[in-house]
């Protein structure tokens, strides 16, 4: 079986490929994609060649971690899911190519295990689910956020959670004049508009390496930080500053299952709402468009590819 797919050839090489798909296995299933999300922070790096060293990288893959779509076949262990909608968090199914993260295919063969039913009703913001699975994880690990940096969508999803979890609104502090409009029921300032420096939380969503040194001048004493982004330079914070605050850094990494059903079941109470948060949709057939728009184009918070008109 084949199907058609975004292949990164290199750094800002893109094509769009027919692809030999793996043969399914008895616990395995079929999606056809409906949308599939492109990631403005792992992703971004593949594109521009500055991911660092990850296990499976190289080059030609298919990136993409946030599909949506249904389950239209399946072996033999799993033929109850045909039919099921659902978020697939990629896929390592190509004959050609690597699958870092692979899910940015027109179809796509996966475990049925990694097949999670989500609600058909949200469409392409279906999406968001891995990115509010991966807020949702920094918040599960640690204290909720006071301060938060960045208010790209990790950004706004880690408020939104925090409020649907029923702590206090954070902060947010967004460089991007154009970035600051969106804040639902919290406030989005410019750093230079905060005065405060005893925050006894804040999360980084920026993926800024060079932020740490004023992070921690605003840190209440024993604050902590979390590193809620993904680096691709090293980090490093001068000693004195950071010793005189006792302040603690924590690194929030992927999202778990737990997290996914815990988002899934915020979202169908109405706690979390996913609105407003594509701000961008294109053709697949238009994806050599749609990837450099996507990192290069400020206004741009998340871009969404339809596969539903790919022959």
């Amino acid at each position: 079986m084949e199907a058609l797919a975004v292949t990164l050839e290199g750094p800002e090489r893109l094509a769009l490929r027919t692809l030999e798909l793996t043969a399914q296995k008895p616990s395995d299933v079929l999606v056809e994609t409906a949308f599939s999300g492109i990631s403005g922070g792992t992703e971004k790096l593949l594109w521009n060649g500055q991911m660092p060293e990850f296990p499976g990288m190289g080059y030609p893959l298919v990136p993409g971690y946030e599909s949506v779509g249904r389950i239209v076949d399946a072996g033999a262990e799993a033929k109850s899911r045909i039919g099921d909608w659902v978020f697939a968090p990629g896929a390592n199914c190509y004959t050609e190519a690597r699958g870092l993260f692979g899910g940015t295919s027109q179809r796509l063969v996966v475990s049925s295990t990694r097949a999670f039913t989500v609600s058909e009703s949200l469409g392409d913001a279906g999406v968001l689910h891995a990115l509010a699975a991966t807020a949702l994880h920094a918040i599960n690990g640690g204290t909720p956020p006071e301060l938060i940096i960045g208010h790209g969508v990790l950004g706004r999803l880690l408020a939104r959670l925090t409020i649907a979890l029923g702590h206090s609104a954070p902060t947010v502090w967004e460089t991007h004049a154009g970035r600051r409009e969106g804040g639902s029921g919290y406030n989005v300032i410019a750093p230079d508009q905060d005065e405060r420096r005893d925050y006894a939380s804040i999360y980084d969503a920026s993926g800024d390496e060079k932020l740490l040194d004023t992070l921690i001048t605003r840190l209440a004493k024993g604050g902590e930080i979390t590193l809620a982004g993904f680096y691709s330079k090293r980090l490093s914070f001068e000693f004195a500053p950071a010793f005189m605050a006792e302040a603690r850094l924590r690194i929030a990494a992927e999202w778990q299952p737990d997290d996914l059903t815990q988002t899934c079941a915020l979202i169908e109470s109405g706690k979390l709402n996913l609105t407003g948060l594509i701000s961008d949709r294109s053709s697949a057939a238009d994806a050599s468009e749609a990837y450099p728009r996507a990192f290069g184009d400020p206004d741009c918070l998340k871009m969404v590819l339809d596969w539903r008109g790919c022959a």
